[in-house]
């Protein structure tokens, strides 16, 4: 009798652990991953809230008659663009997020070349509007980038989880694949030419 409860209390505490092994490594990628989904989403806050700047920017520049209307419309062109692309957060793959850097890439140059543009006319870059909007403008970059090396750690943080043994055996079982990181635009190691 004694080496039948001995066996049954062997194989309940086996099975014990094997069940706070599983449950505590899917509890912790599931933690982790909603994590990242929580900082894509403020990414995505601060990219909407610079889309949302945009057009009030571009009727502020439009009063000025004799503005160029080629970088105007490069403008609004480039938001329509970055607006379109939109990521699941289910599925934050190194190609996903590429894709929609490239989309926002494109709507900052755009506003780099309106700003570098602006410098032509002394009248609008003493208007107010135009003032508060642009120093909006570079609150919000500030905030973007900020955001971005969030989520990265974020990511990081879910992706070592994820590659780390055992939880790689689990995580491939239950579907929890590595997150993509957002990555620098290629040639932004080296500084930019200044010319007067």
């Amino acid at each position: 009798m004694k080496k039948s409860w001995i066996i049954i209390i062997g194989i309940l505490v086996l099975a014990f652990v094997l069940y706070r092994l599983f449950a505590g490594s899917y509890n912790n990628m599931v933690n982790k991953e909603e994590d990242v989904k929580s900082q894509w989403a403020q990414v995505e806050s601060a990219y909407q809230r610079r889309a949302d700047l945009i057009p009030n920017l571009v009727n502020t520049v439009k009063g000025y008659a004799d503005f160029e209307k080629s970088t105007l419309t490069e403008v609004i062109q480039a938001r329509a663009n970055a607006t379109s692309v939109k990521i699941d957060a289910n599925n934050l793959s190194p190609e996903s997020i590429a894709k929609f850097q490239q989309a926002q890439d494109g709507l900052s140059g755009a506003l780099s070349r309106l700003l570098v543009t602006v410098e032509k006319y002394p009248e609008l870059k003493a208007n107010q509007n135009f003032l508060q909007l642009q120093s909006q403008l570079e609150g919000t970059e500030n905030r973007i980038a900020v955001e971005r090396g969030k989520f990265n750690e974020s990511v990081q943080l879910y992706n070592k989880y994820v590659r780390s043994f055992p939880n790689n055996i689990f995580a491939g079982m239950f579907g929890f694949p590595q997150k993509g990181y957002f990555q620098a635009v290629a040639g932004a190691d080296k500084a930019p030419e200044v010319k007067f």
